[in-house]
């Protein structure tokens, strides 16, 4: 039986599962996003910011993400963005492809039932492994669609990575996310065409989470 959004987030909120809880963060970070979203994105694991608002991709990596929805006209309030790790792993590290499959099978199977998303952006190594199921190259497989129990899910590179490129390697690389983003919002339009994709302006999530930072603090 699939849990409600309050009985996930419950659990969550309440999780001493694994280890990375106890790696010095404020806890496990939600969602943001409505439930409604035909459009899942999956990052992997929350950064300073994150640990400190509680929901993810509201950093420098967020704030590019959430330019590169625009650019294929969507904004945040819109779609569904969630970590395949929900606590902040010590000192930014990356997780490991144990850590994101432990965490995932715990939380983001019972978001994903919650959802039902049409399409899935996985963003970054991380995520990408976790739906694919092995260790796997980002680079050689992002904008191949994967299919995950019957919704298609679109790797692409985490807005991490575009913080480190530069010159003609940013360029190439955003290029290539547009176009993957492209291709999962035109997938998403053909399964729920009627479907608002985009508000008349950006979303301002650190406004947005700005008591749910404060509740974290306390």
């Amino acid at each position: 039986m699939t849990a409600t959004r309050e009985e996930w987030l419950q659990g969550l909120l309440t999780c001493s599962s694994c280890p990375l809880r106890r790696e010095g963060n404020r806890g496990p970070t939600q969602n943001s996003g409505p439930d409604t979203a035909p459009l899942m994105f999956v990052g992997e694991g929350p950064g300073s910011v994150e640990d400190e608002y509680g929901v993810p991709l509201v950093g420098p990596s967020g704030q590019l993400l959430d330019k590169a929805l625009w650019s294929v006209g969507l904004t945040r309030d819109k779609v569904y963005v969630t970590n395949i790790v929900k606590c902040r792993p010590r000192n930014n590290r990356t997780p490991t492809l144990d850590e994101g499959k432990f965490c995932a099978n715990l939380h983001l199977t019972q978001e994903i039932a919650i959802v039902r998303p049409a399409v899935i952006v996985c963003l970054g190594k991380v995520a990408f492994q976790y739906f694919c199921g092995q260790a796997a190259s980002i680079m050689r497989n992002r904008g191949k669609w994967l299919d995950y129990d019957g919704i298609p899910v679109m790797p692409t590179y985490h807005p991490a990575f575009l913080l480190r490129q530069q010159g003609h390697d940013l360029v190439e690389a955003k290029w290539q996310v547009y176009y993957d983003l492209k291709n999962a919002v035109e997938k998403a339009k053909e399964a729920q065409p009627d479907y608002a994709y985009q508000s008349p302006a950006k979303t301002d999530l650190l406004a947005q989470y700005a008591a749910l930072r404060q509740n974290r603090h306390l």
